[in-house]
């Protein structure tokens, strides 16, 4: 028997997209959107509020990173998805990740996780109150460890995670490996 749950946004699964950009300042930011996805062969659509520090950064360099958050940096995408770049200055230095200048846009490469897309921004449209950001994918980067023999990105080989609305919980193929807002919550306490 089918129950009614009302309007709620149930699409599972959801990816975890870390979005990387430069402040004015110079300085790295990242955020965790979930709302977000392909929306043509070369194209890239993300969800966004527009209060977001991201989103001042996409509009003024033009230009974004989009890298799949993976299992081994599970409490660092949940930090990103948690604090708030307009708020805390030392956000991605927290985590310890590290970061490179793109060769191809203005924007950070997150050299820990294993798949990055380089984006030039397109548009932004006002989108049922929500700041819809499109942008080009001009080069792909993979870790070489995530690809098969031939070249190609092995998703096995990903260990890409996945976000749950339902439960607000992590997976990975299936598999959940964490709680969403709590996992990364150690470095909040920095």
């Amino acid at each position: 028997m089918l129950k009614d749950l009302g309007s709620l946004p149930a699409v599972f699964p959801m990816p975890v997209l870390m979005v990387g950009t430069y402040g004015e300042d110079g300085k790295i930011d990242v955020m965790n959107v979930a709302w977000g996805g392909i929306c043509g062969m070369d194209k890239i659509a993300l969800n966004l509020a527009a209060e977001r520090k991201t989103l001042k950064n996409i509009q003024a360099r033009k230009a974004f990173t989009v890298a799949l958050a993976d299992e081994a940096h599970i409490k660092e995408a949940d930090f990103f998805g948690t604090a708030s770049g307009n708020v805390m200055s030392d956000k991605f230095e927290r985590t310890g990740l590290h970061a490179v200048k793109s060769s191809h846009v203005d924007a950070p490469v997150i050299e820990d996780f294993p798949l990055t897309m380089e984006c030039r921004l397109e548009e932004i449209r006002d989108c049922f109150g929500e700041m819809r950001v499109v942008g080009t994918i001009v080069n792909v980067l993979a870790d070489e460890k995530v690809l098969d023999g031939k070249g190609k990105v092995d998703a096995s080989k990903l260990n890409a995670i996945m976000f749950d609305q339902f439960k607000n919980t992590y997976y990975t193929a299936g598999k959940e490996i964490a709680q969403a807002w709590r996992v990364g919550a150690e470095f909040m306490k920095k």
